[in-house]
């Protein structure tokens, strides 16, 4: 297998491995005390792998009363005390245009990194983290809930098998409009000055729609025309005179040419008339195969079949949890159905991959918070290539961050580079 083939493997879902744990385990600092952290936290702590969760987090009484909540015994003021610190590695939850910056400054301490999406805001971020990468050798990790989606593991599947056929066209949608928890999220992270940055350019913010997509055909995107939409409410949010980006753009909508030959196309959208059902979806078309998938529900077909087969029983979450785990993982109650859940159908035989002491613990983002948690913690431990690694990260990245480029020039097609494989 020539190292091509080998990333594209660790590209997508590596489910099966065998529990050989031959290294100690590690220290992890959890940077950032807001909601989503909370999460990954507690299972963090669970993973027999990991002999200590610490806690940084810059507003005092935020650290000294989380700390206390969820019997943290550690905590820094800042991730410089935590890289000063002998944790190996840091969990980075904070501001979404702070992840790129606050990794490459974590991986010259020598430590290894886990971060929230998205891993960078700009081409040149891209660039500097996988120098940083290359030249310390240490673990980076993106975690990009998407990739364990129950849609996605689905169409991985089907995709491995060769139903698919050959790729033709797939769409990748993130629909979450402001209303629903986003306020409450930035005023959290924000502070007073919360609407400076919650008018982040939706492009900015694509791994979501993009890995569902480029994770399963394994190609790359190569040039993109993408349209913005002026936002239209009188909230202040998207307001190019307070933004720190001098953004307008509330949705933005991009056609993306991709390296198999075939068409893309990613909708970011933070205002639209729609609540409930899914915020991520994924329809992916192939010559033989496809699959649809809508807020309320995944339709699987092929041009051989005599009708469409309803697979959305197979993707729901569920699982039982009891309330003690639910409410210790305090999020704004618009976003608990997010944060907090099971496993669907298609997760199952997958499970036995985690850890025992996962199964008490509740999982969340469509059955994906388990499974990353887990690739990240054996990726360090056992010295191998994460499932997202930073080359990943910037193929999910980079063609948002090209997409917003253009549609500041009215949809100019521009090039979307790409940074190879490992």
């Amino acid at each position: 297998m020539d190292i091509a083939c080998k990333h594209l493997f660790h590209a997508r879902i590596t489910f099966a491995r065998k529990k050989i744990y031959f290294m100690k385990p590690i220290k992890i600092c959890i940077v950032g005390a807001g909601q989503f952290s909370q999460c990954f936290l507690h299972l963090f702590r669970a993973h027999p792998l990991v002999s200590e969760v610490s806690l940084a987090e810059l507003m005092p009484e935020r650290r000294k009363e989380e700390a206390a909540r969820l019997g943290i015994t550690r905590t820094f003021a800042s991730l410089d005390e935590a890289l000063a610190s002998d944790v190996d590695a840091v969990g980075l939850f904070t501001q979404r245009y702070l992840h790129a910056p606050m990794a490459i400054k974590a991986l010259n301490a020598g430590k290894h990194v886990y971060s929230a999406v998205p891993a960078a805001v700009s081409i040149e971020e891209l660039e500097e983290l996988i120098a940083a990468v290359k030249r310390t050798g240490f673990t980076y990790m993106m975690g990009e809930t998407s990739l364990y989606y129950g849609s996605r593991v689905f169409c991985q599947e089907k995709w491995d098998a060769g139903e698919f056929g050959k790729f033709v066209y797939g769409e990748g949608e993130y629909y979450h409009d402001m209303s629903h928890g986003f306020y409450e999220a930035f005023q959290s992270s924000g502070g007073a000055d919360w609407k400076k940055t919650a008018s982040f350019p939706p492009m900015l913010y694509p791994t979501h729609s993009v890995a569902m997509i480029l994770a399963t055909t394994g190609a790359h995107a190569t040039g993109v025309s993408c349209l913005g939409w002026a936002d239209q409410s009188d909230d202040g949010v998207f307001d190019p005179a307070i933004s720190l980006w001098k953004n307008n753009l509330s949705n933005q909508s991009a056609l993306f040419r991709t390296s198999d030959g075939g068409m893309m196309r990613i909708n970011e959208f933070r205002r639209l008339g729609q609540s409930g059902g899914r915020s991520v979806r994924l329809s992916l078309y192939g010559t033989e195969g496809s699959f649809e998938e809508q807020s309320n529900g995944g339709i699987w077909t092929t041009k051989t079949s005599k009708g469409s087969e309803d697979v959305e029983p197979l993707m729901v979450c569920g699982g039982v949890y009891s309330h003690e785990q639910w409410e210790a993982v305090k999020v704004d109650a618009a976003l608990k159905g997010e944060f907090v859940g099971g496993f669907a159908e298609v997760h199952q035989k997958y499970r036995s991959r985690l850890p025992e002491e996962f199964k008490i613990q509740p999982n969340g983002h469509e059955g994906s918070h388990q499974f990353l948690t887990d690739d990240f913690v054996t990726s360090v431990v056992h010295n191998r290539l994460p499932t997202c690694s930073v080359w990943d990260a910037a193929r999910f990245n980079a063609p948002g961050i090209v997409a917003h480029q253009s549609s500041l020039q009215g949809g100019t097609f521009l090039p979307v580079p790409d940074f190879g494989t490992p």
